[in-house]
Order: structure tokens, then sequence, then C-alpha cells
């Protein structure tokens, strides 16, 4: 390999490589050029297939130097004061698996929507946003420090909205899109204000500041209440993103969007990035069995809460939204208990099938009707142990209550969205009134 490719090189070009052609078409969109479907696709295969290049090169780099993490780039991004965010990529065990299947399953997706989009008014606008979630991701996964990561994670934030709402001539996409977006900025608190206390009590968010060690060989400087602090904080802008209960209701609203989009936001990838968030504060879990029994308990009822609502779903997308729900708890409870290496299989696998089930979601029921015919029209019913062992009475009232969804949103709406929406009609009112005096 040239020197001039080093491993840092490949991984700033891996990082970059969507963002640029974001760019490119964004800023040709505001210019009033609007290219080819051809060109569109062709543009994301060579992106994607020269990102794919830069990853595998990367990934030998590493084989063959046998470094388990490398770190880019130098300076800050933002400083003010003694405050500083700065703009350093990294990669190790963690990150690179994720971003290797970032690249690879959003080239995929790429490719299907092809076809999927074919003379849709909104092709343009799709890949663009395709293009800046993969860039967020990247970013996220490779963020060198936590103050970094932010910035990926409300790249991801944005253009997720954006997506289920793209389907704009409906007013129902756009009103799931405002509820999405609101449950990650109420959650996505966590993240910033442990940021801060992170960055107040450690000095730093950079990883190699705050975590010594390789992962998940890592250990805190972090310890006692201010590791459980910081980690439940996290936890919290965790359980947004990756639709933990109670905050699983906005999933559902998300498949509003394009079936390419929900394929790798909902299945593959952004759905992850809240568990690869608790992943890489693994540390300051294992310094805080409070913060570990806290992820391990919300990832139980998540996943009891996402199998009973997958069952009574009448429709094929919202089905596999729970299913998924319900596999995000349990990598949940793996991430509790330690179990580092077993929760990242899982996600790579999960992310994997995801993806292939919400491709193929359109045609699901055409596909169980062929298996049913090739069964001589005897398939086996599901669900016969849950009769075996769950009284009459108790499957009627699981059944009603998987039917609401648990009251989710009935409880959020009652008693959080309704109080600040009260709050916010008297501080108006107040003002016009301290306005006209």
């Amino acid at each position: 390999m040239p020197q001039l490719l080093t491993p840092q090189v490949l991984l700033v070009f891996t990082v970059l490589t969507p963002g640029l052609i974001f760019l490119a078409l964004a800023l040709g969109w505001l210019l009033g050029w609007t290219p080819r479907e051809t060109v569109i696709v062709r543009t994301a295969k060579l992106a994607y297939g020269f990102a794919t290049l830069t990853v595998l090169g990367l990934i030998g780099s590493m084989w063959s130097a046998g470094l388990y993490s490398i770190s880019a780039g130098e300076g800050s991004w933002y400083a003010v004061h003694q405050f500083e965010i700065p703009l350093a990529l990294s990669v190790d065990r963690l990150s690179l698996p994720l971003v290797t299947l970032t690249v690879v399953l959003v080239g995929l997706v790429a490719v299907f929507s092809k076809r999927y989009l074919h003379r849709d008014p909104g092709f343009h606008r799709f890949f663009i946003l395709l293009h800046l979630f993969a860039f967020g991701s990247l970013l996220v996964f490779t963020a060198g420090s936590f103050d970094l990561l932010i910035g990926g994670w409300e790249l991801i934030c944005v253009s997720s909205a954006l997506l289920i709402a793209f389907f704009q001539e409906r007013p129902e996409p756009a009103r799931s899109a405002i509820r999405v977006f609101l449950t990650y900025r109420v959650c996505d608190v966590g993240l910033m204000i442990g940021a801060f206390v992170l960055h107040h009590l450690a000095g730093s968010t950079l990883q190699t500041k705050v975590f010594s060690g390789s992962w998940p060989e890592q250990a805190s400087v972090m310890t006692g209440g201010n590791a459980t602090l910081i980690a439940l904080l996290f936890l919290l802008a965790a359980m947004g993103k990756s639709a933990q209960v109670p905050f699983s209701g906005w999933m559902p609203r998300a498949m509003e969007g394009p079936t390419p989009s929900s394929a790798i936001f909902y299945g593959a990838i952004s759905v992850h990035v809240g568990a690869y968030l608790l992943l890489r504060a693994q540390p300051l879990l294992a310094a805080s069995p409070i913060a570990s029994a806290a992820v391990i308990a919300i990832g139980s009822i998540t996943a009891v809460h996402g199998t009973m609502v997958a069952r009574v779903c009448t429709d094929a997308k919202t089905s596999l939204a729970y299913s998924s729900i319900s596999q995000l708890g349990l990598i949940f409870v793996e991430i509790g208990c330690g179990l580092s290496w077993l929760a990242l299989v899982h996600i790579a696998g999960h992310a994997i099938v995801r993806t292939l089930q919400f491709l193929k979601a359109p045609s699901a029921l055409h596909e169980f009707h062929e298996i049913h015919a090739a069964a001589g029209g005897h398939l086996a019913r599901t669900g016969v142990l849950y009769d075996a062992i769950i009284p009459a009475r108790m499957q009627l009232w699981l059944y009603r209550l998987a039917l609401d969804r648990g009251h989710h949103d009935t409880i959020l709406d009652r008693f959080a969205a309704a109080p600040l929406q009260r709050f916010a009609l008297r501080m108006t009112t107040l003002e016009e009134r301290f306005g006209r005096g």
C-alpha cells in the first residue's frame, strides 16, 4: 500500500465520502440543478463502492500492523476559553464492524431504492437525506470524543425526521415525523448533559482521556456517583434512539417513511446507535452497578413489551418494528450484563436480518401465500405454548394491553406532553399581557 494511504487517511476518506456527496447534491439542489436518476444512482454506487474499498483497506492495514485502534485528526472543531470540541476520529474493535456494516448496507439500500423510488418526485431528495444519514452514522461510530459524537447523533435525528415525512402530500407522515423528532429531542438531552458533566468532572470528553485501555477491556476514570450519573444520562439518550420502553411508541410511526429508509434506519443502523452509545460507555456501566441494573431492567421490560405487541400487529412493517424493539431490549440486557462481544455480534446479525426483512416487507403477504400453498394449506399455528401456560383471563388482558401498545403513548401524552403544552400556553399568555403593557 502506498505510504500516502495510511490507516488514518483511509479512515478520513471513509467518513467524508458520503458527506461530500451530500454537499454536492444538496448544493446542486439549492441552485436548481436536479440530476437524472441514473446520475444519482451511479454516484451513490461509486461513493459506497469507494467507501467499501477504503474500509477493506483500513481493516487490512490494521490487521497487518496488529493495531487494535487508530486515531486521525487534530485541532479543534470549536473552542471557547478552556472548552473545546476536538476534531478527532477514532476506530477500534467496537466501531470498525459497525462502520463496515453502515457502508455496505447503505450501498445496498441505495441500489434497491433505484427501482423502489423510480419516477418518484422525491427521488433526488431521498438520496440527499440518505447520504446525510450515512455521514452522520459514520461520524457517530468514529467520533473520538463524545462532543463530536453529538454532531453525528443530531444528523441522524434530522435525516430520520425528514425521511419519515418524505411523503409530504399526506398529513400523517408529517405528524409522525414531528412526534419522532420530539421524542428524540427529549431523550437527546441526556447525551448533551452527560457530555457536559463528563467534561466538567473529567476535564475532557476525549475517549482516550476518560477511558484507559482498549475496548472491551477498558476502565473509566470516573467512579461511584459520578459514573452512575453520566451512565444514566447516556442511558436516557440510548432509550430514545433505540425505542426502549416507555419511548417505543415512535417506532411504528417511523414506518410512514419509504421502505428503504425504514430498512436502513429502523432495521439496521439508526436503532442500534443507542446500543452503540452504551457499548462505548461500557466502562461507566462497569463502574456503576445501579446503571447496569437499570439497563438490564429497561431492556427486559422492552423485550417482553415488543414481543407482545408484535403478535397483535396487523401490518408487516409495524410487526417488524416491534420485533426489532424486542431484539433491542435483549441487546440492552446483554450490555447491562457486561457481555460486550455478544451484544456486538447480536447488533451485526440483527442489522443484516432486519434490513432483508424490511426490504422484503412489500412482498411479505405474497410470500406467505406461497408458503401456505406449499404446506398444503396447513401451517402450524403459533402461540400454542402461551395458550398452555397463561390463563384465559390473563390472555385477554394481555391482548388488550398489547393492542394499545402498553398505553405508553396515552401516559406520555397525559402526564408529559399535555402539562408542557399548558405551561407553554400560559407563558405565551403572560408574554402577550406584559408585551401589551
